[in-house]
């Protein structure tokens, strides 16, 4: 199929951060040798945490299954290393600020895989149904940070045919560029994901969606994909959050994700970030667990800035003396500036969602004032909701109000804040009064 030429977007909102990516960019990832402790926490994927299945002393090797998904939306946690079981108790989990069950393991720098793990797999004969299950016993998750078990997303509701499989390579937050350097190191890979992905659904076409500022990663596409009629190359336009679902749907195929609650495989879509779409295919191939993920290291607070590839445990802490932490660095943020989540202590894991760590230097935070109704956070959100009033909603917890301007429907990409004259902390009154509605929601449902 022939390579895009338009330079594609989605058509509402959206902002213009700079992308400060430049420092990262052409620093390939490079393999971290594993800590000697590490801790795992259960809780790597939304909804409900993983069940330990081990206990203190026992003996563990390298991708063995130490935490048991609960459920059907969770995820099995495995061992990143081989060693012994030092503790299990609870630690800080960092997007979240919640103690969870976790596993530590000291290792013992033998590198034992488990048996039956990081072998080649005979996937031409392997039906689809047996992928799937390779992606779910290696309990890979969605990898830009949302961490949605990745084998809900490839098991459509019955009746729902996907047609589409789109490539998420905008990685459009800013500082980060761990996902460009796996499509410019990982091409072929890459695309081999996509079509397994592919198989895995029945989907028909295949899509590689890349914003414009990667124009190495594009160049290495377009040759891989050659002529192959169904998967395709589209340059996105550079633009903040062209990498969300619901936009990167838009931007490509043209189709618009449902208001109040709709999803991907309602327009027939299926989205996977690069990091992501690799560790499905490690899973499929080799029968890899996902233990460990690329991530950049980057912000005015580190001296030596990277991509590396980290082992699921180890200590942000570590790193950040590894990498020479300033002294006066005083902010730290779980993923990019836009969505990242700010951390109260620096001692805490690498898990499956941790695109990227910035550490920053942070004069204050400038005091907030009243809305002043300009309007500028309804131009630049790009679902067209209305994010001041959400936020005054919240403040005055009212929720009635919250609930009929569709707060739930917020993806929290931080347009609004980004752009407010009055500094008003948006983002963070939604999801407090995202809280408190479902808060709400479980009480009505108790009273029926």
């Amino acid at each position: 199929m022939a390579t895009e030429t338009k330079t594609l977007t989605f058509p509402r909102g959206g902002v213009h951060p700079p992308d400060s990516k430049k420092r990262t960019a052409d620093l390939p990832l490079v393999a971290s040798e594993p800590p000697a402790l590490l801790e795992v926490l259960m809780l790597q994927h939304i909804r409900t945490p993983a069940a330990p299945l081990v206990k203190k002393e026992d003996r563990v090797r390298k991708g063995q299954l130490i935490g048991e998904a609960q459920g059907f939306i969770s995820a099995h946690i495995h061992s990143p290393v081989s060693g012994t079981v030092k503790a299990v108790e609870a630690r800080v989990h960092g997007p979240t600020g919640r103690r969870v069950p976790a596993v530590i393991i000291e290792n013992d720098g033998e590198e034992e895989w488990v048996e039956g793990c990081n072998e080649p797999q005979d996937v031409d004969n392997m039906e689809p149904a047996r992928m799937l299950e390779r992606v779910q016993e290696a309990g890979v998750v969605g990898m830009g940070g949302a961490t949605f078990p990745a084998h809900v997303k490839l098991t459509p509701p019955r009746g729902i045919k996907i047609t589409d499989v789109i490539i998420n390579g905008a990685e459009c937050e800013p500082h980060l560029t761990c996902d460009q350097r796996l499509m410019i190191e990982r091409t072929d890979e890459v695309l081999d994901a996509l079509r397994l992905i592919m198989r895995i659904v029945g989907a028909e076409k295949g899509h590689i969606g890349i914003e414009s500022n990667k124009p190495e990663a594009m160049r290495l596409f377009e040759e891989a994909v050659g002529d192959d009629p169904v998967i395709s190359v589209r340059p996105l336009h550079v633009k903040f959050p062209q990498g969300a679902e619901q936009q990167i749907i838009t931007a490509i195929v043209g189709r618009e994700v449902p208001s109040g609650g709709g999803l991907p495989n309602d327009v027939s879509c299926l989205v996977h970030n690069v990091a992501t779409a690799l560790a499905i295919r490690d899973a499929v191939r080799m029968r890899r667990p996902l233990i460990e993920r690329p991530l950049t290291l980057s912000g005015d607070g580190v001296e030596n800035a990277g991509n590396f590839i980290e082992r699921i445990g180890t200590s942000i802490q570590t790193l950040l003396e590894r990498q020479g932490a300033l002294e006066d660095a005083n902010l730290l943020l779980l993923g990019g500036p836009m969505m990242g989540v700010a951390q109260a202590q620096f001692d805490v894991p690498v898990i499956k969602g941790t695109s990227g760590i910035l550490l920053l230097r942070c004069d204050g935070v400038p005091p907030q004032r009243a809305c002043i109704r300009c309007g500028r956070c309804v131009e630049h959100c790009p679902l067209g909701l209305m994010p001041g009033q959400l936020s005054i909603a919240a403040e005055g917890m009212n929720w009635d109000m919250a609930q009929r301007l569709g707060m739930i429907e917020c993806k929290e990409c931080g347009c609004c804040a980004y752009v407010c004259p009055a500094n008003r902390r948006i983002v963070h009154l939604i999801r407090f009064g995202k809280g408190e509605l479902a808060k709400r929601k479980r009480k009505q449902q108790q009273k029926t």
